[in-house]
């Protein structure tokens, strides 16, 4: 198990590029099981989550070719239907939470798709009903073997159909317009997610000859085809370590530009480090943040607390709410930070509140932050990175902190963040990997 060695009180400096979106990396890999011709995809992040998927996709007989360090072609021609009922399929899917979407694309071209019970991050409860009961609803028969713990679907033809989505997530949207782009008729999907990612996803398919209308709404029309065909598809800058790094520089009062991060589709991010008080520009498609000594939450019209909480895009992605949660430790003022998808998202906090922070944890959901103003700094400690954004923002926390912290467990920070102390390193950080 690695760890990092963080030596807090560096000031940063520099540019630093953020990688290619690593939940869009998921979808964008599975939908290459839709079509037997060649479909080549670039600004793939090399993170330990997208390799494993990629792995997965080989065993499963896709060809992968790679042609730069973050490009790859994808040829799903022969696809082995009978590993999936293997062990060693089970062992890799069961690894990361993004296997569940092969299960929409292999249903939709091959009428069968097996997962067991997929990984990820352990944040909460992550149900996966929306999902199976969109396939139902295109006429798929759905088993579960809870002793097993594995997903079984099957169903040929699909239909088209109209549905009302019980939530909107992001991964069962885009698994359930997998499936339907190749089923008979049309298909209607309300109240489904919008973000940028799923977005791309949708533009990616009509490339291939999906007709797919409504993109960027909650209401998604889709009329069946017969058959895809290849694409080229590039992918966005992860919008989650855009906002790391925006909050990383108010953190440590570093001077950082952020490269290419795609500005119009960050969507409410800027403005809510905005109601932080964190300064920053928009340079044509950079960000550049100066050095602050301070920067104070600003409250609510009538006075009250300011909050922040996680909501379906346009809102809050939630995956920022813990760098938004470290970063409040050093304002001035007070904040609400509510955390409405997963209830053990804020466990780390108690980490924080070891370095000095002051935190009061209001239950699994709710934390109010006190500002320090940086008239204390964090002092260092040794922690344990819990999930991915979790690992993230204890990062963050360490590199402003008094002393050098210790950070077991960074495996989790691998998953979502590419070479990260290396890049960091680049502007003046010390973290040693041991």
């Amino acid at each position: 198990m690695a760890i990092f060695e963080v030596t807090g009180g560096r000031k940063l400096r520099g540019e630093i590029t953020a990688g290619g979106a690593k939940n869009e990396a998921l979808q964008i890999l599975c939908a290459t099981l839709l079509t037997p011709e060649r479909v080549v995809v670039s600004n793939i992040p090399q993170i330990v989550d997208v390799l494993q998927l990629i792995g997965l996709l080989e065993r499963l007989g896709v060809e992968v070719e790679r042609l730069a360090d973050d490009t790859y072609a994808f040829r799903a021609a022969n696809i082995d239907l009978d590993f999936m009922q293997t062990e060693e399929f089970r062992t890799l899917a069961s690894r990361l939470r993004g296997s569940v979407m092969i299960v929409g694309p292999l249903l939709a071209r091959f009428g069968v798709a097996y997962i067991p019970r997929p990984g990820g991050d352990k944040i909460g409860r992550r149900r996966l009903d929306t999902h199976f009961i969109g396939f139902q609803k295109l006429g798929a028969k759905f088993d579960f073997d809870s002793a097993e713990h594995f997903f079984k679907v099957e169903g040929r033809p699909l239909k088209g159909t109209y549905m009302l989505l019980d939530e909107a997530s992001v991964t069962g949207t885009a698994n359930i317009v997998m499936a339907a782009v190749l089923a008979q008729g049309t298909t209607t999907i309300y109240n489904a997610a919008c973000e940028p990612y799923l977005q791309q996803l949708c533009k990616m398919l009509n490339r291939m000859g999906a007709r797919i209308s409504g993109i960027g709404s909650n209401l998604l029309t889709i009329e069946g085809v017969e058959c895809l065909g290849g694409t080229d598809h590039r992918m966005l800058p992860d919008m989650i370590e855009v906002g790391s790094f925006i909050g990383m520089a108010a953190m440590t009062g570093s001077e950082i530009t952020i490269k290419d991060v795609s500005y119009d589709n960050l969507g409410i991010i800027p403005a809510q480090f905005a109601r932080m008080g964190i300064r920053f520009e928009q340079r044509g498609d950079d960000i550049y943040v100066p050095e602050q000594e301070h920067y104070c939450i600003e409250s609510f019209i009538d006075g009250s607390i300011m909050t922040i909480a996680d909501a379906p895009w346009p809102g809050l992605t939630p995956d920022l709410l813990s760098v938004f949660l470290v970063v409040a430790t050093q304002a001035k003022g007070s904040v609400l930070i509510h955390q409405k998808m997963f209830e053990s998202r804020l466990f780390f906090v108690d980490k924080l509140i070891d370095m000095g922070a002051q935190i009061i944890l209001c239950d699994p959901h709710r934390a109010t932050v006190i500002g320090h103003d940086h008239a204390m700094r964090l002092r260092a400690t040794k922690m344990t990175s819990p999930d991915i954004r979790a690992g993230v923002a204890l990062l963050i926390a360490a590199l402003s902190a008094e002393g050098t912290s210790i950070i077991q467990n960074v495996e989790q920070i691998d998953r979502g963040y590419q070479n990260i102390d290396g890049r960091l390193n680049a502007l003046g950080a010390k973290i040693v990997r041991r």
